[in-house]
């Protein structure tokens, strides 16, 4: 059974849509798929970051100033 598509509308700058159209005629792949796939692309990296920021939610906060006093007494700037 294939997939459901949903149709959409996306402005692209020209050098991009120019771009696109080329990388997709080389890797004999649809401007469509190749869209899809870097938006899902971008999709699993904000999931990735989200993660990453509720496993550090209960960590304690430093402030810009204390790190760089911080980094300073460890000889690292």
């Amino acid at each position: 059974m294939a997939t459901a598509v949903r149709r959409a509308t996306v402005y692209l700058d020209p050098a991009l849509h120019k771009a696109l159209r080329l990388k997709a005629a080389e890797t004999s792949r649809s401007v469509s798929d190749l869209v899809n796939a870097a938006v899902r692309e971008a999709l699993a990296e904000d999931a990735e970051d989200i993660a990453a920021f509720e496993e550090r939610d209960g960590e304690s906060l430093i402030s810009y100033d204390e790190m760089v006093k911080k980094l300073k007494r460890d000889g690292r700037i």
